[in-house]
């Protein structure tokens, strides 16, 4: 009897043990939900865009459980290396000055930046072009960075933001002459909405490898070679599936991962 009761006490002590073996392990992103098609909240509060899905599907081929932290952009490194969250998918690009402060995946997708004005403004994303000018860019990102090195010199006012969304309205209200932003978010997140009526593309796509580095990459510690490389798996996994393409599909009519 003792035997038998020793057994079955064994048996439900391992329960717990054998649940939590099942279930699976977590990768928490860090996002800024302010860069659509890429990310951006829906009305209900739920998080949408191609680096959502695009992350649930890695997430889905390591059999792991994606949670998504909201962060500012500016904020995502300082963040990661807090740990905060462990990786980031938001739209980031793989940059030499950032790579000096972080690991990268492979490459996710690549993009050119582009200059949005009033239809017919004739600015051009030139210093000779923004001459006396007020452009908007988000706090600690490339195209903040570039901007400033490459304009704020010349008499162009350079005015950072923590997000897309505060850009586009000082833009509608006069306050900026300009917005500097990646050409798919320029083009999916705003020229086709309704704010986005009288506005366009103004001068040529930037496409200055000091913006676009190695192309858009996840962000993790340095260091964590694990996690990196499980996610180049998972990226290499879904590319060869079909998964990748069916996601971008949904939101580019042209090719942006770039071979």
């Amino acid at each position: 009897m003792k035997r038998t009761a020793l057994s079955c006490f064994l048996l439900l002590a391992m329960l717990p043990l054998a649940a939590s073996a099942q279930e699976p392990q977590v990768i928490r992103f860090g996002v800024d939900p302010s860069y659509p098609p890429m990310e951006s909240k829906a009305p209900d509060g739920s998080l949408r865009g191609f680096d959502i899905e695009l992350g649930n599907a890695i997430c889905a081929t390591l059999h792991e459980k994606c949670v998504w932290v909201e962060q500012s952009f500016d904020g995502m490194i300082p963040a990661l290396k807090a740990r905060k969250f462990d990786a980031i998918l938001s739209a980031m690009s793989a940059t030499e000055v950032r790579r000096q402060q972080i690991d990268f995946t492979n490459r996710i997708y690549n993009g050119p930046s582009a200059l949005i004005a009033r239809t017919g403004s004739k600015l051009q994303p030139t210093t000779q072009g923004l001459q006396g000018k007020r452009v908007g860019v988000v706090q600690g990102s490339t195209q903040e960075a570039y901007a400033k090195a490459e304009w704020a010199p010349h008499g162009i006012t350079v005015v950072a933001y923590q997000t897309q969304d505060q850009i586009y309205e000082d833009l509608a209200t006069g306050r900026l002459d300009a917005a500097f932003q990646a050409a798919v978010q320029a083009d999916y997140g705003f020229l086709r909405t309704p704010r986005g009526k009288g506005y366009a593309m103004a001068g040529e796509l930037v496409k200055d490898p000091r913006l676009a580095g190695n192309g858009v990459a996840i962000g993790v510690r340095k260091g964590d070679t694990a996690l990196e490389s499980r996610i180049n798996d998972a990226i290499g996994t879904i590319r060869k599936n079909g998964t990748y393409q069916q996601i971008a599909a949904k939101y580019f009519q042209f090719d942006i991962y770039g071979d």
